[in-house]
């Protein structure tokens, strides 16, 4: 008899923080997903759904009890549904339990019969699955948060047999393998998973970088074990990670049913036919094979865990004469065997003993850095929904940017304008006496080009004023003077206009402390600040950016005559695939060896190395258990 599951996944953009206002946004999905047709079994939500994931010290704050949530969720499904029924929830939360905080998942039936109330609708809570692997690492630092779980189960919910995973819970094969063993029929993999890597897929879709790594862990759980899979991943941007959606259901023959958007918020449903499960474990059985040996396999671990050393035994050679080695007659030299192998045969070929064809790798395959090159159209997309993200989070609909005539602020304010509208971008020109005549006439041309407001302020005045009592100012000390106006500038248009600053510094310049301290360093929100000077111009291009922007030598404008590289003493392109090496971990003997110059390597490692502190945030003396931004931490979107 066939037995279909009807499952549907929330991908979702939590509000960062608000447990009441996410609540009230569930609530009226659960309204929406009453109206469906067919009606859902089970809903699904990504990680953290109510909070959103990088809370950080406000984990504290926004951790509710799986009793409290149940409640609440139940509360908000009763009040939203027409007539008496119950559904299925699987939501990720921050939990509180016995006085410990966790990266929890929560399975629970809404609008249950309560045997001992008549015509009351209760919250079943079926299982609590509580995160076991802690990312600490990279983008994450959960372990400082919450603890671990540390058990993996399936149980049983109304329809049968399932289990839950947290995020990196998928990441290793041996959870998989312990839910389906455990009698799961589909496994619910809750994620937050954010977007990484903007170079072009192997697979040639468009789209981030690591998307294909978590198809692979879905598929690979679901084909091995002969279950499904149901991964909901969030949306949405927390402090400058976008999490990406992707949500998908895997059959268990390991094949995609269906796959959510990129980026966008959706309900993405899913009808799973559970005779499935039998006919793809006939196909491949597996998890019979596993089970088998499992006692077996049990041995091993507990000789692994226990540091027993390991004894391996074979026979030796039935007959020794017969594989001793034996002096040759004849010497030959190097190569001379395989050449008279190969010309045995007409075709180099006698039966099996010619030469095997060898293989080698492509020069410079193998361990590396990404590529610089981009996926201009999935940078594009990320970008203007970083700005748009960031903008609205803050309490803005408008950005206000000063366009200098360069690459930078012109893909700046271009992204700027195709996320929030001509209307939501003001460019500010800010030029100084000496200022190029380029640098005015090329703002201007962003400017007309985007169509969006400006204004232009001359900052000579105000440069001069100052600078009057510093008449030994050095070229350096004007420039900076220069540009800690131009922002003092853009602040305060930011206020007369309620349009946060709009930041236009590239990763090159940031990497090389080549910006002023506490001026270009300063806006609060800044889309280019992940990207190589080069990959700038990759994606100028893609935009369409006048070329003669595009090709004019890069410069500060500060010093008549002044150009970033001759600043630098090396060319972009050159200094970036230096840094693109050195920021995964190898050392500068290591760039050598593959063929770096030494003198381009030293000069990029050295500043790089000089400059760590123009990208921090002043150093403070620590002297409590509560210093801000160590102890007491909030994350800037909270």
């Amino acid at each position: 008899m066939t037995r279909t599951l009807h499952v549907a996944i929330a991908q979702f953009k939590p509000k960062k923080g608000p447990h009441t206002a996410n609540l009230k946004r569930l609530a009226a999905l659960f309204a929406q997903v009453d109206g469906l047709s067919p009606r859902p079994d089970v809903l699904q939500f990504g990680e953290t759904a109510l909070t959103g994931y990088f809370v950080e010290g406000g984990v504290r704050e926004v951790a509710r009890s799986a009793g409290d949530l149940a409640q609440d969720l139940n509360e908000a499904w009763v009040g939203a549904v027409q007539a008496p029924r119950s559904l299925d929830v699987v939501v990720g939360f921050y939990e509180r339990w016995n006085g410990t905080l966790y990266n929890s998942a929560l399975y629970a039936t809404l609008g249950a019969t309560d045997p001992g109330a008549p015509g009351a609708r209760v919250a079943v809570v079926r299982h609590v699955h509580r995160k076991n692997f802690l990312p600490t690492y990279g983008l994450f630092d959960e372990e400082r948060f919450v603890e671990r779980g540390y058990e993996v189960r399936a149980f049983t919910a109304p329809w049968g047999r399932t289990a839950v995973l947290v995020c990196e819970d998928a990441w290793h094969s041996l959870t998989g393998a312990l839910a389906a063993l455990d009698g799961a029929e589909v496994v619910f993999v809750c994620a937050a998973a954010p977007a990484r890597g903007i170079h072009p897929r192997e697979d040639g879709v468009s789209g981030p970088a690591n998307v294909p790594r978590w198809e692979r862990l879905a598929r690979d759980i679901a084909e091995e074990h002969g279950v499904y899979v149901s991964l909901a991943n969030l949306v949405g941007s927390e402090g400058g990670k976008a999490f990406f959606g992707h949500s998908l259901v895997c059959g268990p023959h390991g094949d995609i049913r269906i796959r959510g958007p990129l980026w966008d918020e959706a309900i993405v449903m899913a009808p799973l036919d559970l005779g499935d499960l039998a006919r793809a474990r006939a196909d491949l059985p597996l998890l019979t094979d596993l089970r088998t040996a499992l006692p077996h396999l049990r041995t091993s671990l507990d000789a692994i865990e226990a540091g027993t050393t390991s004894v391996n035994t074979w026979d030796g050679p039935s007959n020794a004469e017969a594989v001793t080695a034996r002096p040759t007659t004849q010497g030959t030299k190097g190569g001379d065997a395989v050449a008279r192998t190969a010309k045995a045969g007409t075709d180099g070929h006698d039966g099996g003993s010619a030469a095997l064809r060898v293989v080698r790798p492509e020069p410079g395959c193998g361990a590396g850095p990404p590529p610089l090159e981009i996926d201009a159209p999935v940078v594009e997309e990320w970008l203007t929904r970083f700005i748009r993200d960031e903008t609205e989070r803050r309490g803005f609909n408008k950005v206000v940017v000063g366009l200098s005539g360069g690459v930078d602020s012109a893909v700046a304010a271009t992204l700027a304008a195709r996320a929030l509208g001509t209307g939501g971008v003001l460019g500010v020109r800010l030029p100084y006496r000496t200022s190029s005549r380029d640098s005015l006439e090329h703002g201007q041309l962003v400017i007309d080009r985007l169509g969006i407001e400006s204004r232009t302020l001359d900052i000579s005045p105000a440069v001069d004023g100052y600078l009057a009592g510093e008449p030994d100012a050095s070229p350096a000390r004007r420039g900076n003077v220069m540009a800690r106006l131009r922002m003092i500038a853009l602040f305060d248009l930011s206020a007369k206009h309620h349009a946060i600053p709009l930041g236009t510094g590239n990763k090159t310049e940031r990497l090389f402390g080549y910006f002023t301290w506490h001026a270009d360093d300063s806006p609060p929100i800044n889309p280019l600040g992940d990207l190589f000077k080069t990959q700038i111009w990759a994606l100028a291009r893609h935009l369409q950016v006048p070329e003669a922007i595009i090709a004019k030598p890069p410069t500060a404008d500060l010093v008549v005559g002044q150009t970033d590289e001759g600043d630098i003493g090396i060319s972009y392109p050159r200094a970036d695939a230096i840094l693109n090496w050195l920021l995964v971990g190898f050392g500068p003997a290591d760039l050598v060896a593959r063929g770096f110059l030494a003198a381009e390597v030293e000069l990029v490692n050295k500043r790089l190395a000089a400059t760590h502190w123009k990208r921090k945030l002043p150093t403070v003396a620590m002297l409590s258990a509560t210093a801000i931004g160590e102890s007491y931490l909030r994350p800037v979107d909270y």
